[in-house]
């Protein structure tokens, strides 16, 4: 059982609560997709490294890793592409992209690892369904240099090795805090360089273009939810009683030099 309270917290949140259990933790929630396809996420939380990731399997099998690390505020996006070997692709793509955490996006690491359903088999859907993250990709990022980023990135974007993205104000800001701007160069631009086309509309597979990838986030825990109590002196007070559940669209465009690495446009 978590808190004295976990009766209450139980009433009015009987899908997901918060309980006070370890440092770390796994939870796995099925989740519709927006293709009407059911899948498992895999959620986990190590409040001691102060880190959580989100992981899915989307219905062309792509695998999508979302983690944040809050020391660093930092958060990336991973995804790995099932490629068609009858096309001469290889077995999966890797792309990662790499942002600042912005306030409130995602619950503390903390409380995720507190998080426990009482029905594992419902299917879960997010109360709110935030707007859509149009992100243009300027800079590629030297992944054996980006542990002064944060320490995840090597373990992340390993398979990704010249795919791993950030974007011009991202540089920026890691520029002006310090961090050695080696790692980061300088994608071609569509202002600098018009004549490149979106690889959708581009025919010559061996042609620069620009790539556009997306993905969506269905279902995670955004905000944390408060509950007040009085005692029987009527003094009152408030607890953690639950979460709310967020789904996110985020959007990616940067530049390839080659169609072949963006083949997934054609059919957007």
């Amino acid at each position: 059982m978590c808190a004295s309270a976990i009766d209450k917290v139980l009433l009015l949140f009987p899908l997901l609560v918060v309980c006070a259990l370890g440092l770390g933790s796994e939870l796995r929630v099925r989740v519709r997709l927006t293709d009407g396809l059911v899948t498992e996420e895999v959620l986990e939380a190590d409040s001691e490294k102060d880190s959580i990731s989100v992981e899915f399997k989307q219905g062309d099998g792509t695998l999508i890793t979302f983690m944040v690390d809050f020391k660093q505020e930092l958060k990336i996006f991973r995804s790995l592409i099932l490629g068609e070997l009858e096309r001469g692709e290889n077995q999966y793509q890797a792309l990662c992209f790499i942002s600042r955490l912005g306030r409130n996006e995602i619950i503390p690491s903390e409380s995720m690892a507190r998080l426990r359903q009482k029905n594992p088999h419902a299917i879960r859907l997010a109360e709110e369904r935030r707007g859509l993250e149009q992100l243009t990709m300027s800079a590629s990022v030297n992944g054996s240099r980006a542990w002064q980023l944060s320490s995840h990135i090597h373990n992340m974007c390993k398979e990704a090795r010249e795919a791993i993205y950030t974007t011009e104000a991202d540089v920026k800001h890691w520029l002006d805090k310090g961090v050695d701007g080696s790692m980061f160069e300088a994608l071609p631009h569509t202002s600098e360089v018009p004549q490149f086309q979106t690889c959708h509309a581009t025919k010559d597979l061996w042609q620069p273009c620009l790539c556009s990838y997306g993905l969506r986030l269905e279902w995670y825990p955004c905000l944390l939810k408060y509950c007040r109590s009085r005692d029987t002196m009527g003094k009152g007070s408030t607890y953690k009683c639950g979460i709310k559940s967020c789904s996110k669209g985020y959007h990616f465009t940067y530049y390839v030099s080659q169609k072949q690495l963006c083949l997934w446009d054609e059919e957007t």
